[in-house]
């Protein structure tokens, strides 16, 4: 696994304010169409999310009492569908918990969770749309 974060998600609980703040109050571009999640392509590389907390927490199959879990999630895209395995076993193997193995997704692209040994969850994903360089960073569309 490269020593790289792709992605951070933020579970948040009225995605249209929360949406209303980042493009109306910070001026910020959302990079995708889909209404249910927000993109916003970051300067360096990395991808902001916002969606819904209950659907992260039910996406990272994560208990959501308010305290035992955050609402963040960090995650980790592959060049490949089949690095989304090598890389759940990879963490497995080191000490983390496969917390939902990997499956294909109805957005076209592969991906699961594991939790390090604190249990913060990470995302392990392959997204055809989506492109990585040579530098680990991210864009949000494939070209």
């Amino acid at each position: 696994m490269e020593q790289r974060i792709s992605l951070i998600t933020l579970g948040v609980a009225d995605l249209a304010r929360a949406r209303h703040f980042y493009e109306d109050g910070l001026g910020w571009v959302k990079g995708n169409d889909e209404d249910e999640v927000a993109f916003y392509q970051l300067s360096n590389g990395l991808v902001l999310a916002i969606w819904s907390r209950a659907e992260l927490a039910a996406d990272a199959r994560a208990t959501d009492t308010g305290a035992t879990f955050s609402g963040i999630s960090i995650a980790f895209n592959t060049r490949s569908h089949d690095e989304v395995d090598d890389v759940l076993a990879a963490a497995a193997t080191a000490g983390g918990v496969v917390t939902k193995p990997a499956e294909e997704q109805p957005w076209g692209g592969y991906s699961g969770y594991f939790a390090d040994p604190d249990g913060h969850p990470w995302e392990v994903a392959y997204n055809p749309g989506w492109s990585i360089d040579d530098t680990g960073h991210v864009r949000l569309s494939a070209g």
